[in-house]
């Protein structure tokens, strides 16, 4: 299956196609799925959704349809004590922008926002702008003025991120699949190699002309105090590499070929499932497996006819997430894992660097 999957199926659009012609019939004459399109950085409520004229709210490429007995419906408290009996020990879980926007991270399209007043300046033609190639080379400035505010460091992870490190730590996460681009999942701990940022990361960088690679530390001091940074190498600009629109997606981004069939248990968290082909992913999973949805709102295939072992907790994210660790007893494994990452943190702010005086 992995053959399948050359580098040209990498850009968002023609993963989609390829998904869909491979699971439905639904594809019309020239190939294309409406005005559907991936978005970069939709963690960081970067993005506006969109609607394709073939998703009808309830089904997504690998849906094998809902149904099912009411002894087959399971409950919170029936998943809490499953991953605590150790009954899944490959939980694979999806995040959108709802697991980051209780940390603070802005809404760049919202008017009276500080990010969004300081884009205004730029003049740009519309939002979504900021992560297309051609204005980028154009003018790199108002990515960068984004990137300023949501680099890493700049926001602290929250309950949510933290309990999936929980999950980490007791050997029971298979992988996380994060929309996010804000990098809050490895501030909380969580190994890069048990992410898949779909829509790319601030860790490395590339520059744009000569394509040497660099470590997103290298970037820090420039982005932050407002430069575009340049490579020394060739004077190229040198972009953090987050998926922009019609960019190819992570090549870690089809760990999904292998991680989906084997997971015994999906857990997916404030996200609209309205980008592909993130969106359709939550459809990958075996028909029996249970999925978690903890929601401010049902999305995609929880929106409709679920699957018998689907389960769907309303609300707000942070509190839904607290009820599961709730039910799990983990309650005071969590709050010792935040309060030492926070008191860490507290300690390397108060560090200040040694400046050796001229003699």
């Amino acid at each position: 299956m992995a053959s399948l999957v050359s580098s040209s199926l990498r850009s968002p659009v023609r993963l989609s196609v390829y998904l869909r012609s491979r699971t439905s019939r639904t594809l019309s004459a020239n190939g294309r799925l409406g005005q559907r399109r991936s978005c970069p950085g939709e963690g960081a409520t970067l993005c506006r959704s969109t609607v394709s004229p073939q998703w009808n709210g309830t089904r997504g490429f690998f849906s094998r349809g809902g149904g099912g007995s009411a002894e087959d419906q399971k409950t919170l408290d029936d998943i809490a004590e499953d991953i605590r009996e150790r009954r899944y020990e490959k939980v694979v879980v999806m995040a959108g922008a709802g697991i980051s926007t209780p940390s603070g991270i802005p809404d760049f399209r919202s008017p009276g926002s500080g990010l969004y007043d300081n884009l205004q300046q730029y003049d740009l033609p519309y939002a979504e702008a900021i992560f297309e190639l051609s204005f980028f080379r154009h003018d790199p400035r108002p990515f960068f003025a984004l990137a300023k505010e949501l680099y890493p460091g700049n926001y602290r992870p929250n309950v949510t991120h933290y309990f999936v490190r929980l999950l980490h730590e007791k050997s029971q996460l298979l992988r996380m699949y994060t929309q996010n681009i804000d990098g809050l999942e490895r501030l909380a701990g969580i190994p890069p190699e048990m992410l898949v940022e779909a829509h790319g990361t601030f860790a490395t960088a590339t520059c744009t002309a000569c394509l040497r690679e660099y470590q997103g530390e290298e970037l820090r001091a420039d982005v932050l105090s407002g430069t575009v940074p340049q490579c020394p190498t060739c004077r190229g600009v040198v972009k953090p590499d987050i998926v922009f629109f019609g960019e190819e997606l992570p090549r870690h981004f089809f760990k999904y070929l292998a991680d989906f069939p084997r997971a015994d248990l999906l857990v997916v968290m404030g996200t609209s499932m309205e980008v592909e082909p993130f969106a359709s992913l939550a459809g990958a999973v075996g028909g029996s497996v249970p999925r978690l949805l903890i929601n401010r709102d049902p999305v995609g295939p929880f929106a409709g006819r679920r699957r018998a072992r689907d389960v769907v907790r309303l609300g707000d994210v942070v509190e839904g997430v607290r009820a599961l660790v709730h039910a799990l007893g983990w309650t005071r494994e969590l709050d010792a894992l935040m309060a030492a990452a926070a008191l860490k943190a507290a300690t390397k702010t108060e560090e200040k660097p040694v400046t050796k005086k001229t003699p």
